[in-house]
């Protein structure tokens, strides 16, 4: 009788919840409609992003223009004050941004866009935030192999207060592990309204997503980005994060790239990333899957330091053997083996042919850093 009290009482609470969400949300989309409905008087908007001096977070502001535009190379360079992004100092505070990449803006819709730039100091020399300019070049020095990556971004939602995680008990967790993986129902998935917006945005915006699903750990998600080619993804990758967070703000929730939001018997959160060439793609690709696995195997400590933007830190507290993750100290490689840091699936190593799934980067690594990382160490290294 007790427990079906207190079931009744969560349950009431998590509507009450819902009910509030929704309201909000009504109330803010009747409020904002009507401007969003007005002509834009021949004008257009373009949202410039770019990464902070954290390695992690977007920032982002807006320009007016004048035309229509598809193509980066139409569009000006432009600034922003570094010394509030933790990318430079108050006396020489403007660090210059350059538009790389556009995507349709699924907020303002229209001809309006979104711009993924890279930063330059002022001596027109990429920022030493700005890892796209380095991973782009070794991507076009390996382009004739076409790399081929999907990453699979696992995040976990997080109330406003963005401590507590969205739709758990006010006091307490709720059930053990089991039954929230790929679930349904409102005893088990908490988020999901916020996850079919982002994936509707992330098309209409011409991010190449790939699917969606319920983690492990109750309110903890994830999506894959790809396949693409080359610099593209991680690209897409950061655009879609930035989508994700802003389609959240809009259900006043925070979302969290953290690799081990709740300690204890939780699982963490990875950006696995899927690797292939197209040697690898061909019969008897799975040589040379088994050739650059090799390679992995002397770089481990490399790559760890790249694949968090702590250096390793970060993931230290996801990478401990347990909750499907290999040890941070020790390089492992096995065929569907989810335990592994290196992953072959059951079904390449069948067809001879595929592609790898590198499970060691973090919910919060930079796919610049990642991508440059795996080039170099698969292709370019001696």
């Amino acid at each position: 009788m007790m427990r079906a009290v207190q079931g009744l009482r969560l349950m009431s609470s998590h509507l009450k919840q819902h009910v509030q969400i929704n309201q909000t949300i009504r109330t803010t989309s009747s409020i904002m409609q009507p401007f969003m409905d007005l002509d834009q008087g021949g004008k257009y908007q373009a949202y410039y992003m770019w990464i902070d001096g954290s390695g992690q977070n977007l920032r982002g502001k807006t320009k007016t223009l004048n035309r229509p535009v598809t193509d980066p190379s139409e569009l000006s360079n432009w600034n922003f004050d570094g010394s509030s992004t933790g990318q430079s100092l108050g006396e020489n505070s403007d660090v210059y941004i350059h538009p790389k990449a556009i995507y349709r803006d699924p907020f303002r819709r229209n001809s309006n866009i979104l711009v993924m730039c890279e930063t330059y100091g002022p001596d027109d020399k990429p920022h030493p935030t700005n890892k796209r300019a380095s991973c782009n070049e070794f991507m076009k020095r390996i382009a004739d192999q076409k790399p081929w990556f999907g990453m699979e971004q696992e995040y976990t939602m997080f109330n406003s207060n963005g401590t507590h995680p969205y739709g758990w008990p006010t006091n307490g967790y709720p059930g053990p592990q089991g039954p929230y993986y790929c679930g349904v129902g409102a005893d088990r998935i908490k988020g999901r309204m916020i996850v079919e917006a982002h994936y509707r945005a992330c098309l209409y915006a011409g991010v190449n997503i790939g699917g969606t699903n319920a983690e492990v750990m109750p309110s903890q998600w994830e999506y894959q980005v790809g396949p693409c080619e080359g610099i593209s993804i991680c690209d897409q990758l950061w655009v879609s994060r930035w989508i994700l967070c802003r389609v959240a703000e809009e259900f006043n929730v925070v979302i969290s790239f953290d690799p081990k939001p709740i300690p204890g018997d939780w699982n963490g959160a990875g950006c696995h990333t899927n690797i292939s060439t197209e040697a690898m793609r061909l019969p008897g690709g799975i040589r040379y899957i088994e050739e650059a696995v090799e390679k992995f195997s002397k770089k481990h400590a490399e790559h760890i330091a790249a694949y968090d933007p702590t250096g390793g830190e970060d993931n230290r507290r996801r990478l401990t053997g347990l909750h499907e993750t290999a040890s941070i100290d020790q390089f492992s490689s096995g065929v569907a083996n989810r335990g592994a840091s290196i992953r072959i699936p059951r079904h390449v190593a069948d067809n001879g042919c595929g592609y790898f799934e590198d499970r060691r980067p973090s919910s919060n690594a930079d796919p610049y850093l990642v991508t440059d990382r795996v080039i170099q160490t698969m292709l370019l290294d001696d």
